[in-house]
């Protein structure tokens, strides 16, 4: 049986796994006629430990992450693809994807194998790891 999916979560970091998640989840979304939720996780723990530095930097950030935001809903848009709602938050990336999933009805996650950043590259695949096996849906992993 073959489900029909209705509100579906794609998690973007800028890599390229994430952007090849996005366009798939694009496609599914208007395969469906569904919803598509873009999110982005700022990671708070690889940000300064300095209360103004973290400000900073997270305002920096999270300017950056809106931007890419808006190039993505314009992307599904040019897609034709409407029906598309960004979310940007800060804390664990692996942690806030399945909490968002779990409280927004989502019952389809894609995601990038790997993500960015030196520090990710030591944790291979933890996030796609961990969301795999607490997601409250199907998700597919993306290279």
């Amino acid at each position: 049986m073959i489900s029909k999916y209705k509100n579906i979560l794609v998690a973007v970091d800028g890599s390229e796994h994430s952007e090849h998640a996005f366009e798939e989840a694009v496609e599914a979304a208007k395969r469906h006629d569904a919803k598509l939720n873009v999110i982005s996780i700022i990671n708070d723990s690889e940000l300064s430990t300095s209360a103004f530095s973290f400000s900073k930097i997270y305002a920096a950030e999270k300017e950056q992450v809106e931007k890419e935001m808006l190039k993505k809903i314009h992307d599904a848009s040019r897609k034709e693809l409407e029906n598309i709602e960004p979310f940007v938050d800060l804390g664990n990336p692996k942690e806030k994807i399945v909490e968002f999933a779990k409280e927004n009805d989502i019952d389809m996650i894609y995601l990038g194998a790997t993500g960015k950043g030196e520090i990710s590259l030591a944790r291979i695949g933890s996030t796609a790891a961990y969301v795999v096996n607490h997601a409250p849906c199907s998700v597919t992993v993306v290279r």
